[in-house]
């Protein structure tokens, strides 16, 4: 089965080597058939404390590494 890619805005990073990633999402709402935005935060794993506060994030899921974080900071591919 894939993993999840998800993307969004860090909005703290004061963790070591952890950062919170808010990712909104839209939706038809069912009855009043208006557009609906949601935000989730997510705490994701920055082995490199590499990304700041307001810099947009990929992560993607993977095994438990501690109470809050299945997710981890997707590096960028080099080309």
């Amino acid at each position: 089965m894939p993993k999840r890619i998800l993307e969004g805005v860090v909005v703290s990073d004061k963790g070591d080597k952890t950062v919170v990633v808010k990712v909104e999402r839209t939706l038809l709402h069912p009855v009043l058939k208006k557009t609906v935005r949601l935000s989730k935060k997510y705490h994701a794993h920055d082995e490199g404390n590499s990304l700041k506060e307001g810099d947009v994030a990929r992560i993607v899921e993977c095994a438990p590494k501690s109470k809050l974080k299945r997710w981890e900071v997707l590096t960028p591919s080099a080309s």
